[in-house]
């Protein structure tokens, strides 16, 4: 690898981490300009990509999505559905299952936030040929993989020393 090779990679590792950092950045104003705990904004664009993927969550695998206990869970449920975000909705053929589902309300709030992000990426998108578009694609599908099962491997080895990494 070349010094100019290197280079690149390190601007582009440095690249991902300031994305990283500035969607964290939006994530917490979005939280507070909501009054929602940062953890309930996370638990509520879960459930927005849940539905959106065809797919509502339960109360337990938003847990296991956003990473809280039980009880945190059902603290953050209770939040969102007293600020009228979501709502929760028991199976018809299983009584005890209850699944998650987004409020119109708690949709218009997520538009109005994140509409004009998505207006901005829009312009950045259509600069880029349909191959450009797939290799960034295939990139960032990788580089997510990669972070996810980093991310598992840590928690792993964290629960398997009793404490953290």
């Amino acid at each position: 690898m070349t010094d100019g090779d290197r280079e690149a990679r390190e601007h582009l590792v440095a690249l991902l981490q300031a994305y990283a950092d500035e969607a964290g950045r939006l994530g917490q104003a979005f939280a507070a300009g909501q009054g929602l705990h940062r953890t309930d904004a996370q638990a509520l664009l879960a459930v927005l990509r849940a539905e959106r993927a065809g797919a509502a969550l339960t109360p337990g695998r938003l847990g296991e999505e956003v990473g809280l206990s039980s009880g945190a869970t059902t603290a953050a449920v209770d939040r969102l559905e007293r600020l009228g975000h979501l709502h929760r909705v028991r199976d018809d053929v299983d009584r005890r299952r209850v699944t998650l589902h987004h409020d119109p309300a708690g949709a218009d709030v997520g538009r109005a936030w994140f509409g004009p992000l998505a207006a901005r990426l829009d312009a950045v998108v259509a600069d880029y040929s349909p191959d450009e578009l797939a290799l960034v694609t295939r990139f960032l599908a990788g580089v997510v993989d990669a972070v996810a099962r980093h991310r598992e491997d840590m928690a792993g080895a964290a629960t398997a020393e009793g404490g953290r990494p």
